[in-house]
């Protein structure tokens, strides 16, 4: 509506113009000099109030952005004028002025809100830039570095120079540990950096965590969850031996406590058959001991460069001998062909032999069963070996008890196996992990 008031009354002024131009041309070549001077003068006049009009609207808008620019928003223009099309004009700068203000304001308050969120946040956030000024440091990260306030990294060097050469080494999207002792406690701090634009400077973000406390609490969770198993596992052992060796003792025992003087043929095969069950009873307990001593006592990989392909086929070999159902796929795939993992060959093949008879177990009385190996490498460029299965799968509330040393669901075996792999990654400097919906997959990720 307003451009077209505008517009119209351009165009008329134009039409004006033009018409006192040819009018003017008209007159002179007529020798009518004094209309053609007062045209002349006509022309000049339309001309200024044109140049007058465009300027006076161009100058109301250039007002207008310059404070928008500044956030100025108390600027108003007046709506009403003589001329309705600078009525109409004014008008409009006034409602897109009102419009400016109320998504500026609520972009305030979103901030506002955004901000006082961060600050409330239990994890320590911080923004640098490339020359170390801190943007923002919400006081959780004051709080955990015990310093405040925080403008500049090179202030962290007063906290911990290790913490202050972590700092200025830190590269987006890695993962940092520092550890801080002072007299009253010690902070195991973990670090995770990305990077981020504002104003068309790269900025570092830096999110950091206490995770001492919460080390503390897995620790402890781990060490119940491993006496709860080896507690279990050696009353399984004892109580036969307690229960037999009572029997055995009234033979040869009699109330009063004296030693018995007769005692038939049977109280002597009973007596021989309960001492071949503790005898068997305590090589279990022995085994079992040996296992324990065997995960305590791994030693450190021998690495060295190996053919994934190779290293598989092997196991694809190991594993056949061990399978006994005829119906059973196994299946192995390594991309690229020429991948080669610098690792312990007998301690992964190890792993992965364990992993593998574990699917053949959970396959048993599976129609169709398939085992598929694959060695390759992640979006994350990481090398990775990945044991899936097409089993029943493992139940919820046992995803997290299965590495947990002796826990085991078979009636046979130590229940070591799981935990016993996963501590050949750890010092592979790598991880093990499973994932049990419709399939059951392991992975070995490593570093």
């Amino acid at each position: 509506m307003v451009s077209r008031h505008i517009y119209l009354l351009l165009v008329v002024r134009v039409v004006f113009i033009v018409l006192s131009a040819l009018a003017l041309a008209f007159f002179f070549f007529e020798t009518q000099y004094i209309l053609s001077l007062l045209l002349l003068s006509a022309l000049i006049l339309q001309t200024a109030s044109l140049i007058t009009y465009v300027n006076h609207t161009n100058r109301k808008i250039a007002y207008f952005f310059d404070a928008i620019k500044n956030e100025d928003f108390t600027l108003r223009f007046p709506e009403k004028l003589s001329v309705k099309s600078l009525e109409e004009l004014n008008h409009s700068l006034n409602m897109l002025n009102g419009m400016i203000q109320d998504i500026h304001l609520r972009k305030q308050a979103q901030e506002q809100y955004y901000q006082e969120i961060i600050k409330q946040a239990d994890i320590g956030i911080m923004t640098f830039n490339k020359k170390g000024h801190v943007l923002f440091a919400n006081p959780k990260i004051e709080e955990l570095f015990n310093y405040r306030p925080l403008n500049h990294i090179k202030q962290l060097e007063q906290v911990d120079k290790k913490l202050y050469h972590l700092f200025s080494e830190l590269k987006p999207f890695e993962r940092k540990l520092a550890q801080l002792t002072n007299e009253r406690e010690r902070k195991q701090i973990a670090l995770k950096s990305t990077v981020l634009s504002l104003d068309k400077e790269e900025l570092l973000l830096v999110v950091a965590q206490d995770i001492h406390q919460e080390l503390d609490e897995k620790e402890t969770d781990s060490w119940v969850r491993l006496i709860r198993v080896l507690t279990h596992e050696i009353m399984n052992t004892i109580t036969p031996i307690t229960s037999i060796s009572e029997s055995i003792l009234k033979y040869f025992k009699t109330e009063d406590g004296e030693l018995a003087s007769d005692f038939n043929n049977s109280h002597i095969q009973n007596t021989v058959k309960g001492l071949e069950v503790i005898k068997e009873q305590g090589g279990n307990l022995m085994e079992f001991v040996q296992s324990y001593r065997s995960f305590l006592s791994l030693p450190p990989p021998d690495k060295i460069l190996v053919s994934a392909k190779k290293l598989l086929d092997k196991i694809k070999l190991l594993t056949s001998e061990e399978n006994q159902n005829d119906n059973l796929v196994f299946e192995t795939l390594v991309n690229p062909d020429s991948l080669e993992l610098y690792i312990d060959e007998k301690q992964i093949s190890h792993v992965l032999i364990n992993l593998c008879k574990n699917a053949l177990q959970s396959l048993k009385e599976t129609e169709n069963a398939k085992i598929r190996v694959t060695a390759g490498i992640n979006v994350r460029g990481k090398k990775f070996i990945e044991v899936r299965d097409n089993g029943p799968g493992i139940l919820p509330e046992l995803i997290d008890e299965i590495f947990v040393p002796f826990f085991t669901t078979k009636n046979t075996g130590t229940g070591i196996g799981l935990s016993l792999s996963k501590q050949i990654m750890h010092l592979h400097g790598g991880t093990l992990g499973v994932v049990s919906n419709e399939n059951t997959v392991f992975t070995l990720s490593f570093e």
